[in-house]
């Protein structure tokens, strides 16, 4: 048997008539850019996310740059985030002249450690940057509380979390502005770079709407220096059929994660092998799921996974703060040992909502002939 990590294919044939339809519908118009499509999914996903105002952009990566600059952040100013999450996380702070300041990990959530923060932050702070990887919130009531202490902004790194919950909240409702990616691979995936921004500000969002097209308020009158991220229609179309599926296919990975769990719990291995935490009061959608075992027992482990046709993934593999590119804000390895022992102790197992119980089982049973 051979068990992808993922598999978008399954999906694509089920909704394959209805996103023909819509870019079809798309190319009718000829309106490939801020049309109707684009307009109508930043409502659906505003109202979808809890948040008044919603404003589409190319990629993730954009829309944590588009909010740094919407709010003024650049050159002196700090912006604390987590050394353990994918580059974009820290490349939107760097692009604006700021500098990025990492805090370490909870070690069971992987998510920023609240009680890190203080220690972290400076005269020059402007904004914390939480990010809610692989699916469950960080401790929001704790960094907002932490921000209003010393009155920082608080930015959502949302980009693998749309739909996730933190004691009722929706992720990216409950910052200044949060920041999505529709990156295909995520729960709700365009066919190419998409991404998207939440705020309740009114300014805010108006900004960000400037922002994004060269900060002009028309085509050819210009407050201020922006850049070109828009959404395209064809990919705002493709999100508006797949919305109406997210809940279901995220409640699927969440049944799928439980199944793990149970079986991997009930496995008895020879080893420890520890499964995903979930926080209470929070909804997990799991865009990951990632598994916890001695570093000296990963990569074989994930080896011998591969020999059976399952795949699996490694997410991070080298923190933020140990990249080559980042060597001028002067970090080293020991800075923070628990985002660096998560780089070398963890991997994702094959998760998608079309995953049987049948790959499943035969995942389980792999990891259990392991021999260490």
């Amino acid at each position: 048997m051979r068990v992808p990590l993922l598999d978008l294919r399954p999906q694509h044939e089920a909704l394959r008539e209805e996103l023909r339809a819509a870019l079809d519908r798309v190319l009718s118009t000829q309106r490939f850019v801020l049309g109707e499509e684009g307009r109508a999914l930043e409502s659906e996903i505003a109202r979808y996310s809890n948040a008044k105002h919603a404003v589409g952009c190319a990629s993730g990566t954009d829309a944590l740059l588009l909010a740094f600059m919407a709010l003024g952040v650049g050159a002196g100013d700090e912006v604390i985030t987590t050394p353990f999450s994918f580059f974009a996380t820290a490349s939107g702070i760097s692009r604006t002249g700021a500098r990025p300041v990492f805090a370490d990990i909870e070690p069971r959530t992987y998510n920023i450690d609240p009680a890190k923060l203080e220690a972290a932050i400076t005269e020059r702070t402007r904004a914390l940057l939480p990010v809610h990887l692989y699916g469950q919130c960080a401790d929001m009531d704790a960094i907002k509380k932490i921000a209003a202490r010393h009155n920082l902004i608080v930015v959502e790194d949302a980009a693998q979390a749309i739909g996730a919950e933190d004691k009722g909240r929706r992720a990216g409702s409950m910052g200044r502005v949060g920041c999505f990616s529709f990156y295909p691979t995520k729960n709700l995936g365009a066919a190419g770079d998409a991404g998207l921004l939440t705020t309740d500000d009114d300014e805010l969002a108006a900004r960000l709407r400037r922002l994004r097209v060269h900060g002009g308020e028309t085509e050819y009158l210009h407050r201020e220096v922006g850049i070109n991220s828009r959404l395209d229609e064809l990919q705002a179309a493709v999100l508006r059929v797949k919305l109406p599926h997210l809940d279901g296919w995220s409640n699927a990975r969440r049944e799928r994660a439980e199944t793990y769990s149970l079986l991997l719990t009930n496995a008895k291995l020879p080893f420890d092998l520890r499964v995903p935490f979930i926080r209470k009061r929070a909804r997990h959608i799991f865009h990951q799921y990632v598994v916890r075992v001695a570093a000296g027992l990963r990569d074989p482990l994930m080896e011998h996974l591969k020999r059976h046709g399952v795949g699996t993934k490694v997410y991070y593999p080298v923190p933020l703060h140990l990249q080559e590119c980042f060597r001028p804000l002067g970090y080293k390895e020991g800075d923070f040992p628990e985002s660096e022992r998560a780089a070398r102790e963890t991997f994702a197992l094959p998760l998608y909502p079309e995953l049987s119980l049948e790959q499943q089982r035969y995942v389980v049973e792999t990891i259990k002939g392991f021999q260490p």
